[in-house]
């Protein structure tokens, strides 16, 4: 797959991101997506799409709340999914910059 992506492994160009592309990241960083995953890279895109920015951990919990329900707003789920920067991890499957201030 041709795609670009800085040294931490984030897309250079937005534009370039596609599923198959998130597959491919996914892979990369050892995750096998699951309908779950698909979900919150989805709303986290949507959230970048209304905010132009890529969200830290505690308004993709809130933005997640609205969009998905408690259940998948916890930090706790996040983490199951995506292990312990999960913010840091969706928002690079999704295909967005790193947020601001994730490590």
């Amino acid at each position: 797959m041709n795609i670009q992506t800085d040294h931490l492994g984030f897309l250079k160009d937005l534009t370039q991101w596609n599923e198959q592309v998130c597959i491919h990241l996914a892979t990369l960083e050892k995750i096998t997506l699951t309908p779950e995953h698909l979900e919150v890279i989805f709303t986290i895109r949507e959230f970048y799409q209304t905010f132009e920015l890529s969200p830290a951990m505690r308004p993709l919990c809130k933005f997640l709340k609205l969009k998905l329900g408690p259940d998948k707003a916890s930090s706790i789920y996040l983490m199951t999914l995506f292990g312990q920067s999960p913010a840091k991890m969706a928002a690079k499957l999704a295909g967005l910059p790193k947020p601001d201030n994730c490590l």
